[in-house]
Parts: C-alpha cells; sequence; structure tokens
C-alpha cells in the first residue's frame, strides 16, 4: 500500500492520540506532517461524554494544538446526521450526558420533549435512573425512533470496567424488542459524516485506529483503508486471530509517519 495515494486521515483519539492523559508518542509530528504535507485530518470518537470543544481542551492540556471543529463525536455525529432526517423543531426525548445534550439541544434546532417525540436518542449517562428508561420504554413502544450513540457496553475506569452506552441499549432493547439504529463505530456513518466535512475522497482517505471491533469493523463498513496502531487495546494475537483485518498495520504514530514520508519520497 502506497500512502502516496491519501489525502485525508481519520484518526480516533484514545488510545491514538492519548491514553488517559497521557499524549502518546508522535502525536505533534503527525499533525505537522498532514499540515506540511496538505493532508487533511479529522478525529472521531465514540466518547459521548464531552463536548468537542471540551476534548480540544484535553488536547491543548497535553500540548496538542487541534481545532474543535474537526473533532466528530458520537453526539456530534448524532446530530448531523439528525439534520438529514428530521426538520428543525422536531422533538426528541434524550438519555444522555452533557456533550449529547449540547450537541441536540444547545442551539434550540431541535426540542426536548417526552410527549410524543420523533425520537429517543440514547448515549451515555451515569446518573440513569429507572424513571428515565421506563419512560424511553414507552415511547419506543409508541412509535418513536430508537438512536443509539455508540454500541460500547463497557466503559474502562480505574476500578475496571463499567456499563456503557451499550449496556442502556442493551436494557431497553431487551424491554421492547427494537433494536437501535447506531450512529457510532463501528457503524459507517460517523466516518461518512467526516469524510463530507473535510470534503475528501473515500477512496483516498485512511483511517487510524486501535481497536479491531469499532476502529476497524467501522472503517471497512465505510468502504475506507483501515490502518490499525498497536497503542491501544489491539495487539498483534488479536489481529492474527480475528475475523476483522486491517489493510495496514503500524507499531505506533511514528511508524506511520516514517512509512508515509518514505512513500512521498
Amino acid at each position: 500500500m502506497n500512502l502516496r495515494n491519501y489525502h485525508a486521515l481519520l484518526l480516533d483519539m484514545d488510545g491514538v492520540l492519548y491514553r488517559g492523559h497521557e499524549r502518546m508518542p508522535g502525536v505533534a509530528e503527525l499533525f505537522d506532517f498532514c499540515a506540511k504535507n496538505g493532508i487533511m485530518t479529522a478525529c472521531i470518537t465514540n466518547n459521548a461524554t464531552m463536548t468537542p470543544a471540551q476534548f480540544s481542551e484535553k488536547l491543548a492540556g497535553m500540548d496538542i494544538t487541534y481545532p474543535a471543529v474537526n473533532i466528530i463525536n458520537s453526539p456530534i455525529g448524532t446530530r448531523l446526521w439528525l439534520e438529514s432526517q428530521a426538520p428543525q423543531g422536531t422533538k426528541i426525548f434524550c438519555i444522555g450526558m452533557n456533550g449529547l445534550r449540547t450537541a441536540l439541544f444547545e442551539d434550540g434546532y431541535y426540542i426536548e420533549s417526552a410527549d410524543a417525540p420523533a425520537y429517543v436518542i440514547v448515549g451515555l449517562d451515569t446518573e440513569v435512573t429507572y424513571a428515565k428508561l421506563r419512560q424511553a420504554c414507552l415511547l419506543i413502544n409508541a412509535g418513536a425512533r430508537f438512536i443509539g450513540t455508540n454500541p460500547d457496553v463497557s466503559l474502562p475506569v480505574a476500578e475496571g470496567l463499567v456499563p456503557g452506552c451499550g449496556a442502556l441499549l442493551a436494557f431497553l432493547q431487551a424491554a421492547t424488542g427494537v433494536e437501535p439504529f447506531i450512529i457510532g463505530k463501528p457503524g459507517a456513518t460517523m466516518f461518512h459524516i467526516a469524510i463530507k466535512l473535510l470534503g475528501a475522497d473515500a477512496k483516498r482517505t485512511l483511517t487510524i485506529g486501535d481497536r479491531l471491533d469499532t476502529d476497524v469493523a467501522g472503517s471497512l463498513a465505510a468502504g475506507l483503508t483501515s490502518g490499525l496502531v498497536l497503542t491501544g487495546v489491539a495487539t498483534t494475537e488479536d489481529v492474527a486471530t480475528s475475523d476483522i483485518k486491517p489493510d495496514v498495520v503500524y507499531a505506533d504514530l511514528p511508524a506511520l509517519v516514517a512509512a508515509w514520508q518514505h512513500d512521498l519520497a
């Protein structure tokens, strides 16, 4: 695979750009390389707990300068997808945290309502109650379209794994018999949104992630070239044994930059 053919790069964040609050090696060099060579970039993440501005601030705290407008998390992906489906004034019932609620309702374009909403949209909510889930169940059964920001069933925290958005979706699917439409990875929707945002050619877009089941699977579902770095979740053993195969594997971001520089030489 010759990286000379690629003019856009879609990056996962946690496990690729940073781990927790620690910057990964080669991030600054990668962004500098892309800027100097006219390679467009966007970051895509399933994380629904923060806004793009908050992600940009987090990156700035690690000395990574990156514009919020080029960060697409599952709430922003949900909002942009929704704009292609539903007009202004559409009513939505939402289970979610600040990142999702800001994306959906801050500008007043959509209306938050439990009175016959057209959509029930569910993201991670660490303060979810039975009352919220009960209401969502009743509304889905009444005909509201069931949308999930991302399918991650667990969330890693310092103490271990805890329920993620996917666990809430599974609860509601079990109660209603209705499968949610998923915006985030491993669905293709956020990848398509990012390509449209950049004005990129899908055939000339490379994706880089650290997970086979979300990043690589989503990239393949979107028909893109999928790259994996071994700095996060997936290992070489995982790649060897999984049915999900990335197009290319790099040890880390410096290895990606070195390979790209070689192909452009």
